[in-house]
């Protein structure tokens, strides 16, 4: 059984990280949301031991380990929350740049930034002229 996790748990890492690659921003959101649900799967398959309560164990037989299903409810929270903040992040960005490619929107701030820097290049001509 185990091994079927891990298998599910590689698959999901391999395409979050090839989504990562990606030069879309929607699918760079997927592959980090890939890769954080293949840590969950990890941490709930560690903890997949059968055994008693550890509340209060009687025998010496094995116990099984609640910190794992812990681990795993704190990583979707945390999940959740760096998932919201991406798709806000590319909502503005795509609110900004009108694009969703990577290249595109580099483009785009490359042009932005000389045309600044040629404004400001301008200003500062006119006022060495005006203190002539």
């Amino acid at each position: 059984m185990k091994l079927i996790f891990a298998l599910v748990a590689a698959t999901l890492f391999g395409s979050g990280a090839y989504l990562l690659l990606n030069r879309d921003l929607v699918r760079v959101v997927l592959g980090v949301v890939l890769i954080s649900q293949a840590a969950v799967l990890t941490l709930i398959a560690s903890g997949l031991t059968r055994g008693a309560a550890p509340i209060y164990p009687l025998t010496e037989s094995d116990i099984s380990d609640p910190l794992s299903q812990g681990m795993a409810l704190t990583a979707i929270v945390i999940g959740l929350a760096v998932t919201a903040l991406l798709l806000v992040l590319v909502l503005r960005v795509v609110q900004a740049f009108e694009s969703r490619e990577l290249d595109e929107i580099a483009e785009d701030e490359a042009s932005r930034d000389a045309e600044l820097e040629r404004r400001h290049s301008r200003e500062h001509e006119d006022e060495e002229a005006a203190a002539r």
